[in-house]
């Protein structure tokens, strides 16, 4: 299987282009490739492959097989990828991708590098974010009070607001947040945040089916929503998470959040899946 690393402000992933390519189990392989000492290491895999109603479709696969509905940092590479690769023409500077959370619209700019060009800075309109939660909810975790912003950008998001999250186990806590009886049997993705100031907000985030990665997209989206409704931030947001940093903006009149941020091609291969995963 021919295959491309990719990462989003670490947030990294294998991408297969399916309209040259065919995975026969998409969870199994996810699970193989994920794999950082017998696989590639990832925290997931992405499909990217034809739409009937965009210019390419993603299909997204966490770590532990469990299917994905949005990825913002995996959405921003599958743009790069379709443009780098060819999957759209060289004179366009915008393109759709059909993802499980409807379809979305990247806007990109494009630098020249080593004689070719190359899609480098790339805005996602992500939708609305929807409230699923009081403003904000109390939650008991493991004998512990919380209280959370319950934030959908397409896949759950559980926003906590601390005062420092440096010293946070989350190898250790994380499990129990994402698991809790409140967010079943969906489970959620559990983003910590430290305030800044009024454009700036640190995260470090534990994704449902992955853990504790280093930068999701969604979840910077939904956690700038989230202290935007409470007041906290203005109505654009600097995310600074352990892989880098994102641009959230919400634009009232439409009331869409957009995400902006890097999008980088690591390597290219080839990988003999195994016939029994």
């Amino acid at each position: 299987m021919r295959f491309t690393k990719m990462q989003g402000i670490g947030n990294d992933y294998v991408y297969v282009n399916c309209f040259e390519e065919t995975v026969a189990d998409p969870a199994a392989v996810a699970r193989f490739v994920s794999d950082r000492h017998f696989g590639i290491g990832s925290d997931g895999l992405i499909l990217i492959g034809p739409s009937g109603t965009a210019d390419c479709r993603m299909d997204m696969y966490n770590m532990d097989g469990s299917r994905g509905v949005m990825c913002g940092n995996g959405v921003r590479c599958v743009g790069k990828y379709a443009y780098d690769h060819g999957l759209v023409p060289g004179d366009r500077r915008s393109l759709t991708v059909e993802t499980l959370a409807g379809v979305k619209t990247i806007e990109f700019t494009v630098e020249e590098e080593n004689g070719r060009f190359t899609a480098r800075l790339l805005t996602v309109d992500m939708g609305e974010a929807r409230l699923t939660s009081e403003l904000p909810e109390p939650i008991n975790v493991d004998g512990r009070d919380y209280s959370f912003v319950g934030i959908s950008v397409g896949n759950p998001h559980a926003v906590y607001f601390m005062d420092s999250i440096d010293d946070l186990r989350l190898d250790r806590i994380g499990p129990s947040f994402e698991m809790h009886p409140r967010f079943q049997p969906d489970r959620v993705n559990t983003e910590f945040i430290q305030l800044v100031d009024r454009n700036h907000i640190r995260m470090r985030v534990w994704e449902r089916g992955s853990g504790e990665t280093w930068a999701c997209g969604t979840g910077a989206t939904a956690s700038a929503a989230a202290a935007i409704l409470m007041g906290y931030t203005e109505d654009e947001v600097e995310v600074e998470l352990r892989g880098g940093k994102l641009r959230i903006r919400l634009d009232r009149e439409s009331g869409h959040l957009f995400m902006t941020g890097p999008a980088v091609e690591v390597f290219r291969g080839d990988i003999d899946i195994p016939e029994n995963l």
